[in-house]
């Protein structure tokens, strides 16, 4: 399978460049970035061995369309998209928190509360609740933004002014943002009979001191969806919800031994549950932008995103 897992690309300009764990950031002349979206898949912030074909592009493609459909509520950092796999923006200093926004009991929250703990990043979770209920309002729970092959730390907002990683009126502007992001998520994700459960966003400073949304947004990776279509009787029955997100892949992850903790074996992804994953991110596609998934030539991956930014940086 033709899958795109590492890049060395020299474009015209380039000052450096940033591998994180799914996308890697090419610095153009201090003014521009070249984000490009890997193949490869992250879970439990340790990145599997093989990549998964078509996964880079189908993030790539949600995080630009959703930018674009939120523009009017939030400055991002987007200018082009030269390529399937490639965003081109602005230059950006990144946040170094992540903002996590929960409608719903669900995931890393979830299973906090399982411990019987009730509070998450400094924020109370009301008791009585079951795994993916609503929360009354939606809670703000930010990670600190680890560097590749550390994992994100739970932090609360006390902290992140105290330690000042964000000063206090940059915040207020990072919590803002955030919760008008996901009431847009949550109305677009409606309007295609899904549930925006929670999600991340990456806010960053442009040179004029513009804070903008970054990096991905709305994407399986980076948000956990469910269906709304029988939410409500599922919860009832004390079934589990069905889910549009990468939670699929962790469940499997866990089932064979693996959450990422010291000591444990990533287990062996065959070609066959590899292609099932990457049909898995094809369905997430279609149903997150409700428009048919419309793959990119992938013979030579590599090649075509070198001549498709070059082509770009020349213009």
């Amino acid at each position: 399978m033709n899958t795109i897992t590492t890049t060395n690309f020299q474009f015209p300009g380039q000052k450096s460049v940033y591998r994180g764990k799914v996308r890697e950031v090419y610095n153009i002349n201090d003014e521009l970035l070249v984000m490009i979206a890997t193949d490869r898949l992250s879970a439990f912030d340790v990145v599997m061995p093989k990549g998964i074909p078509y996964k880079g592009q189908i993030l790539n493609q949600i995080a630009t369309k959703f930018m674009h459909l939120t523009s009017d509520i939030v400055p991002n950092w987007l200018i082009a998209t030269p390529d399937p796999n490639v965003a081109v923006g602005h230059l950006c200093e990144p946040f170094k928190v992540e903002m996590v926004i929960r409608g719903y009991l669900s995931g890393h929250a979830a299973r906090e509360y399982a411990e019987g703990k009730r509070t998450l990043c400094g924020v109370i979770m009301p008791e009585g609740l079951k795994e993916n209920d609503k929360f009354p309002t939606p809670i703000i729970t930010p990670t600190t933004k680890a560097d590749n092959g550390s994992h994100d730390e739970d932090i609360s907002r006390e902290a992140i002014l105290e330690k000042g990683i964000v000063s206090e009126a940059d915040y207020l502007v990072l919590e803002k943002y955030t919760r008008a992001l996901y009431q847009r998520g949550t109305e677009i994700a409606a309007s295609r009979g899904l549930i925006l459960v929670d999600t991340k966003y990456e806010f960053g400073k442009t040179k004029d001191g513009v804070i903008v949304l970054i990096d991905e947004i709305h994407t399986p990776d980076s948000s956990r969806y469910f269906y709304a279509d029988g939410y409500q009787e599922r919860q009832d029955n004390n079934e589990e919800q069905k889910q549009l997100s990468k939670e699929f892949v962790r469940r499997w992850l866990i089932e064979n031994g693996f959450q990422g903790k010291e000591g444990q074996q990533i287990p062996n992804m065959t070609e066959a549950y590899i292609e099932t994953v990457s049909e898995r991110y094809i369905e997430l596609y279609e149903n997150i932008l409700g428009e048919k998934f419309v793959k990119a030539d992938i013979s030579n991956i590599n090649e075509r995103i070198e001549k498709n930014v070059v082509n770009f940086l020349k213009s």
